[in-house]
Formats: structure tokens, C-alpha cells, sequence
């Protein structure tokens, strides 16, 4: 008698629905088609739509799952009606990659601009707020699931090149951790990634700013090298995925030993 065993492989994130803000480009745009790789249908959110449909042209063409909404992190009811997409769209939430971010003009504290300090705080830390909420609601109605906030190793230390920025991503760690226990007997983990140096379009832009940014980067890497937005991706989908069933309140770094 022979024995009929299934040895296809099954994804990471088979069968669940992700929500994915930050979509567009850079760490975003390589997690949506990853978690569709690994077997999650993936709603992709940014404010960018043409950037958007092409992400799902290519996952759809690959025979992925994939849909766009149109999300302002700044916005509140954007964000919320976002969510309020994906119930239409599946009618439940397994998981939430909160990636977006606003970048901040570099300089020091002292000559950093109200308006800019607003801006981070709206769409780097109350944005987090707001969709974590939202996301948590839709996931306690069907038993649960998964949040993963990115945030950043300019959290972990001083960053007098961008106060704001790091002073929310701060912020944003106190958040995931505060929103995991709160919310873990019900079913509901929340982790935070600290990508270090990332191979993105925010990081182009920083550079073009601070001429040098990037050298220095690799050069406090102990790998030597800025993480591709697929590693960091990776990651997340671990966090995101049945794996890491007992892992909630972490913040994990992803930075080449930068931050060691």
C-alpha cells in the first residue's frame, strides 16, 4: 500500500488576508508581493494609485491575489475607510503590515519646522493609532490575528539628524508594545520591526539631502551593506505568519547589527 502524501508546499501566509499601507513602493511594495508568494490575499494601500495597480498587475499576472485601496495616512477616516475595504472586499482581516511613513528634512532639532513635526506626527505615529484600532476591531470579530508596525533603528537611540522622525518611531514602539497586551487575550499579536538602513526610495531621498547618508550607513553596518526592503519584508511576514504564534510586544531589529 502506498502511502499519498501532499508534498506541495504551503506559503507562509496561506489563506489569510493581509492589509498592506505603504504599498507602493520600497519595503511595501516588496512585502505585498512576497505575502502573495507565500499565499495571502494582499489589499495594497497608499495614496498613490498608479503605483498601486501596477504592484497588482504584477501579483495578479504572477497568480496572486491583490487588490488596491486608496489610503492618506494623515487622514484619518482614509485610514479607516481602508479597512472598511477589506472587510468588503473579504470580509475579515488576518493580518496588517503597517509600513507607511513620511520621511522628515534632515537637520537639528532646534531648526525643525512646526509643520513638520506635525506631519510626523500625524502620519508616523497617529496614523499607526488609528489603523492598528480599526485593524484590531475587524480581526477580534473573527478570532484574531496579526499586526506588524514598522518603525525604526532611529527609535532606538538618539537621531539628531532627524528628531521628529525618531521621536515618533519611539512613540510607535510604546504603542505596539502597550496594543499587544491589551490586546492579546483576544487573540490579536502586535510586533514592530526596526529596519536599519534599507535599500528604498526614502533612502535615495535622504541621500540626495545629506550627501554621504548611505556611506555612513553601510559603514556602521557590521554586514557592511544596507538591507535589501525584501529581507525586511521577510521578516514581517514571519511575525505575521502562524510561526510566531507566541510572539507578541516584540520589537524586532532588522539592521545588519546596527543597532548592537
Amino acid at each position: 500500500m502506498t502511502n499519498n502524501i501532499d508534498s506541495t508546499p504551503v506559503g507562509l501566509l496561506a489563506g489569510k488576508v493581509v492589509l498592506i499601507t505603504g504599498a507602493s513602493r520600497g519595503i511595501g511594495a516588496a512585502a505585498a508581493r512576497l505575502f502573495a508568494r507565500e499565499g495571502a490575499a494582499v489589499v495594497l494601500a497608499a495614496r498613490t494609485t498608479d503605483a498601486l495597480d501596477r504592484v497588482v498587475a504584477e501579483i495578479r499576472a504572477g497568480g496572486g491575489v491583490a487588490d488596491a485601496v486608496t489610503m492618506d495616512l494623515a487622514d484619518r477616516a482614509s485610514i479607516r475607510a481602508a479597512v472598511d475595504q477589506v472587510e468588503k472586499l473579504h470580509g475579515r482581516l488576518d493580518g496588517a503590515f503597517n509600513n507607511g511613513a513620511a520621511g522628515q528634512r534632515p537637520g537639528p532639532l532646534d531648526t525643525t519646522s512646526d509643520e513638520d513635526i506635525d506631519r510626523q506626527f500625524a502620519v508616523n505615529f497617529r496614523a499607526h493609532w488609528t489603523a492598528m484600532t480599526a485593524e484590531a476591531a475587524l480581526m477580534r470579530r473573527n478570532g484574531g490575528g496579526a499586526i506588524v508596525n514598522t518603525s525604526s533603528i532611529g527609535s532606538r537611540r538618539a537621531n539628531p539628524a532627524l528628531p521628529a522622525y525618531g521621536a515618533m518611531k519611539r512613540a510607535l514602539n510604546s504603542l505596539t508594545e502597550t496594543a499587544a497586551v491589551t490586546w492579546a487575550r483576544e487573540g490579536v499579536r502586535v510586533n514592530g520591526i526596526t529596519p536599519g538602513g534599507t535599500a528604498t526610495e526614502m533612502m535615495e531621498e535622504w541621500e540626495a539631502m545629506s550627501p554621504g547618508v548611505i556611506a555612513a550607513s553601510k559603514a556602521a553596518t557590521p554586514m557592511g551593506r544596507m538591507a535589501e526592503p525584501e529581507e525586511v519584508a521577510e521578516v514581517a511576514a514571519w511575525l505575521l505568519s502562524d510561526r510566531a504564534s507566541m510572539v507578541t510586544g516584540a520589537i524586532v531589529p532588522v539592521d545588519g547589527g546596527a543597532g548592537a
